[in-house]
């Protein structure tokens, strides 16, 4: 993984699908929630979308590793400017909200963002409430 490159919408992406993967099911809820995300947000504006099935590939390939979510971490670290951090930690939380609960592992994972990104918590409370306020459903 010393080689790989990746560009900061690819680091987003794959804290996405890492957040997705972490209860070993991806489900459709939150495929579709990521692709809304690259879909829409202006972040994603210029990003190629033919990449997300090779930052599929490398997640699964990476999370299957017994160190592989400290390589991730130390990809996104490296490739994704601080200054971004609290957004990946937002665009996890969006994902884990869309199937409307969030799984305990999805909870763990969310927390080792949080903590492996340097997510303050009172930040993270509000970003966390956030995304509760917009999946909740009548």
């Amino acid at each position: 993984m010393t080689d790989t490159i990746l560009s900061p919408q690819d680091a987003l992406i794959a804290i996405m699908l890492a957040l997705s993967a972490a209860d070993e099911t991806i489900r459709t809820a939150e495929l579709v929630q990521i692709a809304n995300i690259v879909e829409n947000l202006p972040i994603f504006a210029a990003y190629d979308q033919e990449r997300m099935s090779q930052m599929g590939q490398m997640v699964i390939g990476l999370v299957e590793q017994e160190d592989g979510l400290d390589q991730l971490f130390a990809l996104v670290r490296r490739f994704l400017p601080e200054r971004l951090w609290e957004t990946a930690y937002a665009l996890a939380c969006d994902v884990a909200a869309a199937d409307g609960r969030i799984t305990e592992p999805e909870g763990r994972m969310l927390e080792e963002i949080r903590d492996e990104l340097a997510i303050d918590r009172l930040h993270a409370a509000a970003i966390e409430r956030g995304a509760r306020a917009r999946y909740m459903t009548v």
